[in-house]
């Protein structure tokens, strides 16, 4: 499947989606949509689509909202980056770990730098911070102050 066919089937399935489908350059598309409606669009794509691999998810602050890019891969080197836009006010996402196991570590990325709920997330270590990170620190949020002195207290180091 070429990136048109991809971009059409697209449209076609999803009429909402007309125009919503970007092709940015050869083997790269890009599609935002409806919070509301991702999950529908996520499972079609990885099921009736040729995009077969989930190779990474990107999450980040946007300052009014939060948003999070799935980059999935069809066999072809096709990459479609599907982007849904989060409300700061009790940001979260449901778990993809159920399509693709390695959404794992993503989603407690996303959960422990952006402070994100995911949905259905198997219980498991955090990641990357440590255990003993305080609760409600959030590294990558574009208001986070650091840790202050108090709550540095020589205590975040790896173990």
């Amino acid at each position: 499947m070429t990136e048109e066919q991809i971009k059409q089937q697209i449209e076609h399935q999803f009429g909402y989606l007309k125009d919503a489908v970007v092709i940015k350059r050869a083997r790269r598309l890009w599609l935002d949509v409806p919070m509301d409606k991702f999950e529908e669009v996520f499972v079609y794509l990885t099921e009736a689509m040729p995009l077969v691999r989930l190779l990474t998810i990107t999450g980040m602050d946007e300052g009014t909202t939060f948003g999070i890019i799935y980059h999935l891969a069809a066999e072809s080197g096709i990459i479609l980056n599907l982007r849904i836009h989060i409300p700061r006010e009790n940001p979260a996402i449901q778990s993809m770990t159920s399509k693709f196991s390695c959404a794992d570590i993503y989603e407690r990325e996303i959960k422990d730098l952006l402070g994100i709920q995911v949905l259905g997330l198997p219980e498991g270590r955090r990641y990357p911070l440590t255990d003993n990170w305080p609760d409600g620190e959030y590294p990558l949020r574009k208001d986070w102050k650091g840790l202050s002195t108090e709550k540095k207290g020589g205590t975040l180091n790896a173990q």
